[in-house]
Order: C-alpha cells, then structure tokens, then sequence
C-alpha cells in the first residue's frame, strides 16, 4: 500500500505484528505438543488396556474367520479352507426346513418377553435401593439381589426345578396341602414361560441393579430440594427428576438389549427344557447343539449362527438410529 500524502501529515500504513502463517504453525505445535503430553501421561492406561484388546482379537475376532463355514460342505479332512464351496447352499436347506422357522419363532417370542417384563425390573430395584436410608437394610438387600448372578444356571437351574417339580417340588407340596391336588408347572407351556421369565429376572435383576444406580448417583442432590420445595412427592421427584437424570442409560441399555433379541441363552433352556415343552423350548441356541455338536452339521449350525449375529445387529444399528432421532444415541 502506498503512503496518503496530506497537507500535514503523512499517514502510513501499519504493518501487521507477526505472520497469520507463523501464528497457525506455532498453534498446531502447541497442539500436537499437548496431545503427546497427553498420549505420554495414559501410557500406563493403554499398557493395562493391552491385555482387553488381545482378549477381543483372540476370542471374538479372529473366531470370526470360521463364518466362512457357512458358505462350504465342512469336513475334518478338508478342513475350513479345504472343505468344498456351496454358496448360499446351507442357507437354503436352513430356511426350507419348517422347523427352523418354529425355532426361531420360540428365540424371538422368548426373547420379547423376557426384554419387555425384564427390562424395567433392574430400574425399578434401583430406585428402591437409592431410596433406603438404613444402610444394614440396604447392604443386606443388595447382597441377596446380587447373589443370583454369581450362581451358574447348572446350580440354578437345579433349584429351580426342585421348587417347582410335580412331584418333590415344594410349591406342590404346598397346593397339595392346603388344596389338595398338584400343578405339572414344569410340562404346561405357559407356566413354562413364566418360569423361564421369572428366573431370569431373579438372576440378573440385582446385577443390572448396579448401572442405574451407580446412573442416580450422577443426579445433582439440588434437584430433589427443589422438586421439594414445590411440593411434589415422592412419585413426582420419580417421574421428574428421577427418571429423566438416568434416561441416557435407560436407553444405552436398552439398545445393548436390543441385539440380544435373537439370542436366548443356552444355559438357561438347557436347564429348564423338557421333551414335553420342546414346542416352545427349543430355540437357535439349543438347535445349534443339536445339530452342530451332536449331529456334526457345522455348516448348518455356523449359518444358523451367522444369521443371528446378522438380525442382531440389524437390530442395534435400528434401535440406536431411532434413539439418536430424539438425542440419546448409543453411537
């Protein structure tokens, strides 16, 4: 620029102090120099992580290069790579089966259920636990929610049917005494179900206890005094306050619950299953078994298992979309 000549004065131009160029480089080194600061300070985080990532590559990834199963005749001889390539051969005889359409009829109506009636049992003892002032009372109570999940289904299971059993069963025992007759719990499918139901929650209500109310902890005591302080009671601090502080985890809970729709554990029917129930007993989890390790069909058993894992993420990426279109988006 040139300098403006006046009558009196001289005006020049000021020159800019320093470069624009020269303030973006030294910004982007303070930059990377804060983020190896930052990288030096959790390398002993990352060294106590290294242990999860070679579990997760070990035994949930590189398993995964046995899907390709799914897609051969599988035999010991041939090995996965050696075994002959039949395309979508396994899927076809999987899905022209009638049965497999019962099976997974069973692994969805079970799973539904158990989702819908044992979802909400895990907020509800949470909200209860965080409300008891007396601390012997609150301890106890958690101890003997917690217990079931530490118990395998093998001991479980066994209690289970020794309280509900025709014939040695202590709830018959009782109806036979005050009512003089016995109720075959265990061979109706629909007390079946309930069982099923009721057995689950009783073993990981207590456990998945343990999220939200470490959730209510987060809430900020001062919205419980206001909530106070307007009068409202203890059902209107639940809706108001209560509710919406552990919303986020309600919902990240959910959409993990979400893609276990398609898969019912295999302990639990196993235990619990009968000849005379198997109509709504046998799920993929139990037909995997039969047919993969006893009846030695591992591609049939692989593509079973390859078209659950498929549905159950179908079923997360859906469930999250949903949740993010009203903000609480797992991802």
């Amino acid at each position: 620029m040139k300098a403006i000549k006046t009558d009196t004065v001289v005006i020049r131009p000021r020159r800019a102090h320093g470069n624009g160029g020269d303030r973006k480089k030294k910004l982007k080194m303070n930059e990377a120099g804060s983020r190896r600061k930052r990288f030096k300070s959790n390398i002993p985080l990352f060294i106590l992580f290294i242990p999860i990532i070679v579990f997760f590559i070990v035994f949930k990834y590189f398993p995964m290069v046995g899907l390709v199963i799914a897609f051969k005749n599988y035999n010991f001889s041939g090995g996965i790579w050696g075994s002959e390539w039949v395309g979508l051969e396994n899927f076809r005889m999987l899905f022209s089966n009638p049965q497999t359409l019962s099976i997974i009829r069973n692994t969805v109506v079970l799973s539904c259920l158990g989702l819908i009636i044992g979802f909400p049992f895990p907020i509800l003892l949470a909200i209860l636990m965080n409300d008891v002032r007396r601390m012997w009372f609150k301890r106890t109570v958690q101890t003997l929610v917690y217990l079931p999940h530490f118990l395998s289904w093998v001991v479980l299971g066994g209690m289970v049917l020794t309280i509900f059993s025709i014939e040695t069963g202590i709830v018959n025992h009782l109806l036979q005494a005050w009512f003089g007759f016995s109720y075959p719990f265990l061979y109706k499918e629909g007390s079946w179900i309930a069982i099923f139901i009721g057995s689950g929650i009783w073993k990981e209500a207590g456990w998945g206890a343990i999220i939200y109310l470490a959730a209510l902890s987060g809430i900020d005591p001062s919205l419980y005094e206001a909530a106070s302080i307007d009068g409202a009671g203890k059902w209107k601090k639940i809706l108001n306050v209560t509710l919406p502080g552990i919303l986020p985890t309600i919902v990240m809970m959910f959409i993990l619950n979400i893609g276990h729709v398609m898969e019912v554990g295999f302990d639990q029917v196993f235990m619990l299953k009968n000849s005379v129930v198997s109509n709504i007993s046998e799920v993929i989890s139990t037909y995997i078994y039969r047919i993969g390790l006893k009846g030695a069909q591992f591609s049939l058993s692989t593509a079973m298992g390859l078209f659950e894992s498929i549905i159950g993420l179908i079923l997360v990426v859906t469930a999250n979309r949903i949740a993010r279109k009203f903000g609480q988006g797992l991802w």
